[in-house]
């Protein structure tokens, strides 16, 4: 496998890239059988909503092609995401969300060949670099197995369950590796 090289994308060479970044999710996913529900139009619809969020912003690592990326987005103001969370927030996150000190990540992938070498933190760490939110978190589906172990690997929280079938995520309050 040759080098990987890690590189940001603006929002417009984000929309440029959109069809290699579908290519990508749905090699990083299996076919949408296999997938859950995460098929290839799905994902198109949802990128075209994420990159037009507030400071998106977009890491991809190539070897000659995307074989990873990662992009994420300040959460919205009026914590609309967090509509469906069941449970008790931490103290204070609302209040987070709503000053703009809430950063969410909005999909990572890694495709197959290449997971386990490094990549999502690679990807992770170039993402984060340039984000000074307090608060970072994701949301996956409940049965991505993949998903909670790199999340666990980086040491991230279990916040709680999400209506349907989703659980979030926290980033610990202590600086990347």
């Amino acid at each position: 496998m040759g080098e990987v090289f890690l590189r940001r994308l603006s929002r417009w060479q984000a929309e440029q890239q959109r069809e290699a970044v579908a290519d990508l999710h749905a090699e990083a996913y299996g076919t949408p059988a296999d997938a859950g529900g995460l098929d290839r139009q799905g994902f198109l619809r949802r990128f075209e909503h994420d990159v037009q969020q507030p400071d998106f912003d977009m890491v991809v690592a190539d070897a000659g092609g995307l074989v990873g990326c990662l992009y994420g987005y300040r959460a919205a103001r009026t914590g609309e995401w967090w509509e469906g969370f069941r449970g008790i927030l931490p103290a204070g996150i609302q209040e987070q969300t709503a000053s703009g000190r809430v950063f969410l990540l909005g999909e990572l992938m890694v495709g197959p060949a290449r997971r386990g070498s490094g990549i999502a933190t690679r990807l992770r760490t170039l993402l984060m670099t340039r984000h000074t939110a307090d608060v970072v978190v994701t949301v996956i589906r409940r049965g991505d197995d993949l998903g909670r172990e790199v999340l666990r690997a980086w040491d991230w929280t279990k916040l709680g369950e999400f209506d349907p079938g989703r659980e979030g995520w926290l980033r610990p309050p202590s600086p990347l590796p």
